[in-house]
């Protein structure tokens, strides 16, 4: 049952459980679930849409369980100023809606409250990125350019945002719920876009366990093909890595402020990768599994 159809206007959350009027929004400051990560995620509102700045960088222990790895690390990224995301403050529901299962494989689909960018299920290849073992236990992956973000729903986010409260937000300008309603209440029967109108009259999305986890799309007015556009620039230091066949990620932490380490697993024997952000360079240290050390340092 396809639900878009029902309704031609919406708006996003309000500050309590629900969506809120176009009034309500315009008197927001920020947006129910970014007021988590104030420290690191700034929402705010710049003429009719919504803007994120974040350096996309996730605060929960990333990486580790991947067992395809393409050998990118997570890295900061400048989603800020002319560079943030964006979404509509007074989401519309479209004529059309874009499915995901056909379209918005480049790019991301949402961001998530964490300031965290969220893809399309399926990878480039058409693949569900989740199956073919390419994710992380949250979810998430780094891409070609060292960009961190999420190809499922980051459903811990729950329990951080709190009850009644968005864990993102698609770039169409709905809100995308958890395992619950936004009154608490089981979800109810989704759509094939994994949304449905609530019980305020407006619509909103759900993140699950099962394909497609998160928006299966865009039913909100939105400029998108294969992409939304405008969409964040994401800035590579290095040159996109190559698959290291058989390669399972088992670690991954920051010793100090901008340093991080990610170990790994190849035949038994462990790898590990070190780095250190220092503005727009970025200084490694590899340690392959035979015990030979690599180091580089790139800039952008």
């Amino acid at each position: 049952m396809l639900l878009a159809a029902c309704r031609s206007t919406g708006s996003v959350a309000s500050t309590t459980t629900g969506a809120g009027s176009a009034d309500t929004i315009a008197s927001l400051t920020t947006l129910p679930g970014f007021d988590a990560f104030a420290d690191t995620v700034r929402a705010f509102v710049e003429g009719d849409y919504w803007l994120v700045e974040s350096n996309g960088m996730p605060t929960h222990n990333a990486m580790v369980g991947i067992v395809s790895w393409q050998q990118q690390v997570p890295l900061p990224q400048p989603y800020t100023g002319a560079n943030a995301w964006r979404f509509p403050t007074t989401p519309a529901m479209a004529n059309t809606p874009i499915s995901a299962r056909t379209g918005l494989f480049r790019g991301a689909i949402a961001i998530a409250v964490d300031g965290v960018p969220i893809f399309n299920a399926l990878n480039n290849r058409g693949d569900d990125a989740f199956l073919a073992g390419e994710l992380d236990e949250w979810g998430g992956h780094s891409g070609r350019a060292d960009d961190y973000h999420y190809h499922v729903a980051p459903l811990y986010l729950e329990e951080i945002v709190g009850a009644g409260k968005p864990i993102a937000y698609a770039l169409d300008g709905y809100p995308i719920y958890g395992s619950t309603e936004p009154d608490g209440s089981p979800v109810a029967t989704l759509d094939e876009y994994n949304g449905h109108v609530g019980a305020d009259g407006t619509y909103h999305y759900h993140g699950t366990t099962t394909y497609p986890y998160i928006n299966g799309g865009l039913v909100g007015v939105a400029n998108a093909t294969d992409q939304v556009e405008p969409q964040p620039i994401t800035r590579a230091f290095r040159e996109a890595g190559s698959p290291l066949k058989g390669a399972v990620i088992t670690g991954f932490s920051s010793p100090s402020t901008d340093s991080y380490r990610l170990e790994y697993s190849l035949g038994g024997t462990l790898g590990a990768v070190d780095y250190t952000v220092q503005g727009s360079s970025v200084a490694f240290t590899f340690t392959a599994p035979d015990g030979t050390v690599t180091k580089e340092t790139y800039t952008r």
